[in-house]
């Protein structure tokens, strides 16, 4: 069975989409290709044909022209299955159903949610938005074959419509980020020891709040930042806290810098704020913070407490208030034993449960079933 994956907004080595779906799937003998969007030409990497559609400037020729060109390789490719991973190209999968092809919808995220935690927008224009999104969603995806959900939060929304649902959650993938022990135990010894926090910096996902933790912290720590800002006034406005005076920014790392990072890191930040997209979520750099046996410090939701205290694998805090940020900070840092139990707790959790080998078998499973 040919396949074909879709993005039109994600780089081509994803995660979720090249480096664990795409890879598993060939690996598994299935001729895959993966079409993109970033202008950086057609290559073959790991049993993977990536063709590449050209990069457009600004988000309506991305939704517009990019999704056009997008469908019309996907066209030509003439694949027997075609998995999307973006919410713009759900049109594009109904014109390959017409063509009476096989269509997979990977939801990355819960959509209509999605709307109502955009609060630049009125809230009663948040709410028409998600609803209308939600009824389009639902009519489009229930003619596809499968439903492929990152979450089962997601997962339990679209089985009230569709009768092939699997959730194939974004766990990490075993040895990818182990770190070296060693060297974080004696980081302390050469030089501060450092916390970090990984992937996209935004107000929501907690920055200011961590930058004034590092400023509130007692003991003499630093804070290594591996990712992107959104927003370049946030940026710029975090830059004059006290406590950036302790950051150090790598900027957007790819998987080696990320390793790194972790690797001379002694905890993990994934203190995003509680709204109601953040709620039910799985972040990936949780469980990458584990399985580089790292214990994690985690916004105190419901989910992500029974994963942490339920593993014994880190600190649950208000992710709003930056003294109780800076407090486990300054605890991990003060109890170096503690630290290193709860960080071989999280990578045995991931070891046993929380990892990509578990979940490659339900894509195997759902694409078997759609081969017959």
């Amino acid at each position: 069975m040919k396949v074909v994956h879709l993005t039109s907004a994600h780089p081509r080595y994803d995660t979720r989409i090249f480096h664990k779906q795409c890879r598993s799937l060939a690996a598994a003998g299935y001729p895959v290709t993966l079409v993109v969007a970033d202008g950086e030409g057609g290559e073959e990497r790991d049993g993977v044909s990536i063709v590449d559609v050209g990069r457009l400037a600004g988000r309506l020729n991305r939704v517009v022209k990019t999704t056009r060109r997008v469908f019309e390789r996907a066209r030509q490719l003439d694949a027997d299955l075609y998995h999307l991973h973006d919410p713009e190209l759900m049109p594009v999968g109904r014109r390959l159903k017409r063509l009476g092809k096989r269509v997979v919808y990977d939801a990355h995220e819960d959509l209509p949610r999605q709307m109502l935690a955009k609060h630049y927008l009125g809230r009663f224009t948040r709410q028409v938005l998600s609803r209308g999104v939600e009824a389009y969603q639902n009519r489009v995806c229930r003619h596809f074959d499968a439903i492929v959900a990152a979450t089962p939060h997601i997962r339990d929304r679209f089985e009230e419509f569709h009768p092939r649902v699997v959730d194939v959650n974004n766990f990490p993938m075993l040895g990818e980020l182990d770190g070296a022990p060693d060297a974080r135990l004696i980081a302390s010894v050469g030089e501060r020891p450092a916390v970090c926090y990984v992937g996209g910096i935004a107000a929501i996902r907690g920055i200011r709040e961590i930058v004034r933790a590092m400023e509130l912290a007692e003991n003499d720590c630093r804070l290594q930042l591996a990712g992107d800002f959104t927003v370049l006034a946030l940026e710029q406005e975090v830059m004059t806290y006290a406590g950036w005076s302790r950051v150090e920014a790598h900027g957007y790392l790819d998987r080696a810098g990320v390793r790194r990072v972790l690797a001379s890191s002694i905890a993990g930040l994934v203190t995003l704020h509680p709204t109601i997209n953040y709620l039910d979520a799985l972040p990936v750099k949780m469980f990458e913070y584990m399985s580089a046996g790292l214990p994690v410090i985690a916004s105190d939701f419901p989910l992500w407490r029974e994963i942490v205290q339920g593993s014994d694998c880190g600190l649950c805090v208000d992710p709003l208030d930056p003294q109780a940020i800076a407090q486990a900070i300054d605890f991990i840092v003060s109890h170096p034993e503690r630290a290193r139990e709860m960080g071989e707790n999280g990578r045995r959790a991931v070891t046993e449960r929380y990892n990509w080998q578990q979940e490659e078998h339900k894509l195997l499973d759902t694409y078997r079933d759609l081969s017959r």
